[in-house]
């Protein structure tokens, strides 16, 4: 298959496994959806999910946020990975929202990643999801997937990145991170994938294929 062919395939396949694919992480506004993603770093969605549950029922708006002691607000998250850090970032990304931004969440890269504790990937998760920009956040499922399949032949994150913004159609780039996501999750496991399971297997170039369920 060219690459043209191939992401076709693999749009269409996905498209009828996944018809609405979107963010596993809860939220109900781009603030929220922006605390999540920093608390999902080296978490699982189903921790921060259950974490973010009485956070943001105690706190919904960067206002409120802003207004937490620093110990509350560890005391809500310490089950998550890295609690202290993402605690303090927290904190002050939901200060500098609310004295800078209105307590609304900027809609450039620019100004999220200079808020603290945002890096690239959670900026374009939250660019991609809350604002629709076709641009491709890359955690380690989307580098696993998209490298096996050979869509990509990457060593890193950001060239992953880079890579499938150039081959794949704009109009495609949100959903695509979503696929890639939910299929590295469920089925193109790290260590043991699920090929027998996988609907893409004509084209994937992943040379150790494994069909023993």
């Amino acid at each position: 298959m060219t690459t043209e062919e191939k992401i076709a395939f693999i749009a269409d396949a996905f498209g009828k496994k996944f018809p609405a694919p979107e963010t596993e992480l809860n939220h109900e506004s781009p603030f929220q959806l922006l605390i999540a993603t920093i608390l999902a770093a080296q978490a699982t969605d189903r921790r921060v999910n259950t974490i973010t549950a009485d956070l943001f029922r105690a706190c919904p708006d960067a206002e409120s946020m802003s207004r937490m002691q620093l110990d509350d607000l560890k005391a809500i998250v310490r089950s998550i990975n890295y609690y202290n850090n993402k605690a303090k970032n927290i904190l002050a990304v939901s200060k500098t929202l609310s004295e800078k931004y209105g307590g609304q969440v900027p809609e450039t890269r620019e100004e999220l990643e200079n808020l603290p504790g945002v890096g690239r990937k959670t900026a374009n998760v939250v660019l991609s999801n809350a604002f629709g920009q076709p641009v491709m956040a890359v955690d380690t499922h989307v580098h696993r997937v998209s490298n096996r399949m050979g869509l990509v032949d990457t060593g890193n994150p950001r060239d992953t990145e880079d890579a499938l913004i150039a081959i794949i159609p704009p109009e495609l780039v949100i959903r695509f991170h979503h696929y890639l996501v939910l299929h590295g999750r469920y089925t193109c496991k790290a260590r043991k994938p699920l090929c027998s399971a996988c609907p893409v297997v004509p084209a994937c170039d992943y040379p150790d294929k494994r069909f023993d369920g």
